[in-house]
């Protein structure tokens, strides 16, 4: 009988482990006894690495630190318990060996290893988009689903502002004025000339924010803009495919000057929601809340039913007919994304 062929998504996965076998296998773990450390401490998480994260106390000194084995999850943002060592071993001055409860979080899906969390006790999410390749409102959306699902209330800005002319600056308001009418809020800023970096930085002055948004959009450069001595790495936009390259490769978290804390997160090309559910994407539209539950079947699909609250509020103009066809999109690809994934792991 033939030899079965794998797939793409098989082959990918079998490296990936084979990969992951390897590094277990090369690295020697740090065993600390328990006379080698000190008196148990507060901190705060400000980087996460693969295998280490650097933990800030309460003086503001940072320290790297190893994980205990259950601890895997630790991200930025996390408030942990932790304790020095004596002496440095192998880079490493300490370890870190509980997590405080978190108020919230937000997580990226993953093929291989599911949900994996990102980033931890954040006070709000700044969603940055730019013209470039496009604005994509169904991105923006996919974006405040997830704000909805945490409870963060997020900031819209549209970055590279200089490049606008005033008609495209005119239709970019014109496309924001959907999401400030259900009370969002919006900005147009740039990163290069400075336009309305000042508000930006008021609001970042408090709490603690983060930067999401696809690769390519600026991130980078706000960062450097905000904080000049950072020096982020800025990417170039692909001139085949239009998008961004990856130019942060683990999260961070930055003290400004001004007050507050910044998190800067790794490019997300796409920000896939198959970890949510039809009815929590439903939720993740706020305007969409003071018509549920008066549709004429309580099965509604918001689409060709008869008798639907929802369509019937965007026939009048009560809600956006842009975030109502987005909303489907974005049904119908949790579909597709939940079907390729099941048929990638037979």
């Amino acid at each position: 009988m033939a030899k079965r062929k794998l797939t793409q998504n098989q082959t990918r996965r079998i490296q990936a482990n084979n990969a992951k076998t390897l590094h277990r296998h090369k690295r020697k773990d740090i065993e600390w006894q328990d006379e080698m450390l000190g008196e148990s401490q507060e901190g705060i998480v400000v980087t996460r690495y693969s295998a280490h994260a650097d933990v800030e106390n309460a003086q503001g000194e940072v320290y790297r630190c190893n994980l205990r084995r259950a601890l895997s999850g630790v991200v930025v943002g996390d408030h942990v318990v932790w304790r020095k060592g004596n002496q440095q071993l192998q880079g490493v001055s300490g370890v870190i060996e509980a997590i405080h409860p978190r108020r919230n979080e937000i997580a990226r899906p993953d093929y291989y290893d599911g949900l994996k969390p990102i980033a931890a006790n954040i006070d709000r999410i700044i969603i940055v988009s730019a013209m470039l390749p496009a604005l994509s409102l169904n991105i923006i959306d996919r974006y405040l689903v997830v704000c909805e699902a945490a409870r963060i209330e997020p900031l819209i800005v549209v970055n590279k502002g200089d490049l606008l002319s005033q008609q495209q600056e005119k239709e970019v308001e014109g496309q924001l004025q959907i999401y400030r009418d259900i009370g969002y809020q919006t900005m147009i800023i740039s990163a290069q000339n400075g336009k309305n970096m000042e508000k930006l930085s008021a609001l970042l002055s408090e709490g603690t924010s983060i930067f999401v948004g696809q690769s390519g959009v600026g991130k980078s450069s706000l960062i450097n803009r905000i904080l000049p001595s950072v020096n982020a790495v800025v990417g170039s936009i692909s001139e085949t495919s239009g998008l961004g390259q990856h130019t942060t490769t683990s999260s961070r978290l930055y003290h400004l000057p001004q007050g507050g804390n910044l998190i800067d997160s790794p490019g997300i090309r796409e920000f896939g929601l198959w970890h949510l559910d039809a009815e929590q994407i439903t939720k993740g539209y706020r305007e969409f809340q003071y018509v549920l539950g008066t549709c004429k079947f309580r099965d509604c699909k918001h689409l060709n039913d008869p008798g639907c609250a929802l369509r019937d509020a965007v026939a009048a103009g009560r809600i956006s007919s842009v975030r109502y066809d987005n909303y489907h999109k974005l049904i119908a690809s949790l579909s597709e994304t939940k079907s390729q994934r099941h048929f990638s792991t037979l």
